[in-house]
């Protein structure tokens, strides 16, 4: 069954905006800053889309474009320009972020009040793609009930009684998805290029988590029968449109729920994302 993040995102879009009415009514107008840096189209892509979504539930935008080799002291200054800025209640620093900008130090830069992308050792925050990939396996969870295909027990010991395997471990997926999970009190395996044979613990897997952004990194073969797929890694093809780190075509009929690309993931992280700036807003 293919997992539509479009209509879960509807569901948390439709609560953040009467959030933001909340907030609207108290002369406060949520206020993301985001930091683009060079041109690369799956970043503006990105942007584009957390504009988008912000802008349509009463969320002020604002985008800074910097060329690909701005000076990190330039970065540093504008970073600390928004943080000292009231109007401001979160601040962006898309990434990938070139090669010669420090990402470590970009992280502690953000003030973690204004941290929505959770990428400071002090946030405040969780991550918005690890609360998005919980939200889908919720959605999973509730339609397996209804289904009757698992026992009736609390999500988390749900979630604890399935093999759950992270393919990939970047500052953007593997691993804060990962560092959640065991929040939780779950041991995922975890898969990267440093893996020894990767396709027998990938085998194993009752949920597969996948996170690394290239072309047929998950092959139907890998799967076991009934395998719950996430795919968070996306890459741009051949075809100019992004796709996951499987064929969907191929794997559908041997998985038991998987989300797609366009309209998987995504949209619930950008509500997520959204939601840690309702959060930050509020909590002024």
């Amino acid at each position: 069954m293919k997992i539509d993040g479009r209509e879960i995102a509807r569901s948390l879009f439709k609560t953040l905006s009467e959030h933001v009415l909340t907030l609207n009514n108290k002369g406060v107008i949520p206020h993301l800053a985001i930091i683009i840096i060079g041109n690369d189209p799956s970043s503006y892509a990105y942007v584009a889309q957390k504009e988008k979504k912000a802008r349509n539930i009463g969320i002020k935008v604002t985008v800074i474009r910097l060329e690909s080799m701005v000076e990190s002291y330039r970065l540093r200054n504008i970073i600390q320009a928004l943080n000292r800025n009231p109007t401001i209640h979160g601040i962006i620093v898309q990434r990938p972020l070139p090669l010669h900008i420090d990402r470590e130090l970009i992280n502690e830069l953000v003030h973690p009040s204004k941290d929505v992308d959770a990428f400071h050792s002090k946030t405040k925050f969780e991550f918005p793609i690890s609360k998005a990939t919980i939200v889908i396996l919720e959605h999973i969870y509730s339609s397996l009930k209804t289904l009757k295909k698992t026992k009736e027990i609390k999500f988390v010991q749900w979630l604890a009684s399935q093999a759950i395997v992270v393919v990939g471990k970047g500052e953007t997926g593997g691993r804060p998805i990962a560092t959640t999970l065991k929040k939780l009190g779950i041991k995922p395996l975890i898969v990267d290029s440093k893996t020894k044979n990767p396709k027998l613990i990938i085998e194993k897997a009752d949920i597969l988590i996948s996170t690394v952004g290239k072309p047929n990194m998950i092959k139907p073969a890998m799967l076991k029968k009934n395998t719950i797929l996430i795919g968070v890694g996306i890459h741009k093809g051949k075809d100019g449109k992004l796709h996951a780190d499987y064929n969907e075509k191929k794997i559908k009929d041997r998985v038991s729920f998987y989300t797609g690309v366009p309209g998987g993931v995504g949209p619930v992280n950008v509500a997520m994302l959204l939601d840690n700036l309702v959060l930050a807003a509020l909590s002024r």
